[in-house]
């Protein structure tokens, strides 16, 4: 082998090792059908993923159009189940027009691309997705973040800003990880005193929050006042892909600009129709949303009575903030056992010192799902308690 060859050899077994000796090493799960876990890590917060009628419209859009779209959207890519299905979305937001995207993560790097560059300057919350960081970074504008959901610290930040560039805002609408939602009244009122526009990524609010499932912005906030909203088709509605909606210049802005539009072969035809047959129950069914805030409610109430440690989130993500990434790990092990999968979250994905348990409610669970989890988390609690206690009472001994 040549020495070069040596190099990245070595180099890709010192990442290794690091990334081991951390304890972050990251495994893939590997689901089946007979998957016997109550699964508490998913996103599918409507229950729509297996939905009869979703998966029988991309059996039929499939049928249609075929297994795949065959080329990008500017190419003959673009069917007329996409067409259907940005016209839908764009009026479920009140949006003039949306715009379809592969995936969330593409959706938040072409409006970076496109809309930025080293004459504008970006302001971020200190939480927001990692998508909208690294979109920040590949349009090489200027970024500056500002305390999480803290409209003075962005305040601040603006008022020091160069008033002879183009100024953009960029906040997650629901935070992935806490499962807050941000403060909008406040983005908005601040993002028009400073002649700002406003992009928010709504990818966890929509179809979850709103009286139709429009998120925390769709028809609440007009585009004069979110200039820029993201969405995506792979966490509610149940399926896969993004779209950003706006107004006309916006989106035929991104069509001649957003690279990872131009140069992606478009979502396969049937996840179209599905996501257009998962809107469509999202609007017309509003007792899967009654139902999901009802066990949010459940699960808050009955957790804060055994003393677990709740984070401030109305939301289907419920974290548990354990601290230590071993407490976690463990933590998860353990409910795995008793036959519960819930998400382990540790840096970097969060701050040193906020590895947490991410439980994510869905419209599919019941209430005894919810109780038997609760009973599950009191075991791991009880347990550490009493493993506490002995080592207490072993060091008294000593």
């Amino acid at each position: 082998m040549s020495s070069t060859g040596n190099d990245w050899q070595r180099f890709l077994a010192h990442k290794a090792a690091e990334q081991r000796q951390a304890g972050r090493w990251r495994c893939r799960l590997v689901r089946g059908t007979n998957d016997a876990l109550i699964d508490f890590a998913s996103n599918d917060y409507l229950g729509l993923a297996n939905d009869p009628r979703v998966i029988a419209a991309q059996h039929q859009g499939a049928r249609l159009h075929g297994a795949g779209s065959g080329a990008s959207h500017l190419v003959t890519g673009h069917s007329q189940a996409h067409h259907e299905l940005e016209e839908a979305l764009a009026q479920h937001t009140g949006r003039q027009r949306a715009l379809l995207f592969s995936t969330g993560y593409m959706a938040n790097l072409g409006v970076l691309q496109a809309l930025c560059d080293t004459d504008t300057q970006l302001f971020q919350d200190r939480l927001n997705h990692a998508s909208l960081l690294d979109g920040a970074k590949l349009a090489g504008a200027r970024s500056r973040r500002y305390h999480h959901a803290d409209g003075e610290d962005l305040r601040r930040l603006l008022a020091r800003a160069d008033a002879s560039q183009r100024r953009l805002i960029v906040s997650d609408g629901v935070f992935s990880m806490d499962g807050d939602v941000a403060p909008l009244d406040d983005l908005t009122s601040i993002a028009a005193q400073h002649q700002a526009w406003l992009m928010i990524d709504d990818a966890h609010g929509l179809g979850v929050l709103g009286n139709d499932g429009d998120g925390c912005v769709g028809r609440h906030y007009a585009s004069d006042q979110v200039q820029v909203l993201v969405g995506t088709l792979g966490k509610a509605l149940g399926t896969a892909g993004a779209f950003v909606a706006g107004d006309t210049a916006l989106i035929e802005h991104l069509i001649q600009f957003a690279r990872p539009y131009i140069y992606t072969t478009a979502l396969p035809p049937g996840v179209a129709s599905a996501s257009l047959a998962s809107l469509h129950i999202c609007v017309s069914e509003p007792e899967r949303r009654h139902h999901l805030q009802a066990l949010i409610a459940r699960f808050r109430h009955e957790a804060a009575s055994i003393g677990l440690p709740l984070m401030g989130s109305s939301s289907p993500i419920q974290p548990l903030l354990l601290g230590e990434e071993s407490r976690v790990m463990h933590w998860s092990r353990q409910l795995g056992e008793l036959g519960f999968r819930v998400g382990a979250i540790r840096p970097p994905t969060v701050a040193r010192g906020q590895a947490r348990l991410r439980i994510t409610l869905s419209a599919r669970h019941d209430f005894n799902d919810v109780h038997r989890l609760l009973e599950a988390l009191q075991r791991c609690q009880q347990e550490e308690q009493g493993q506490q206690q002995g080592q207490g009472q072993q060091e008294d001994h000593t």
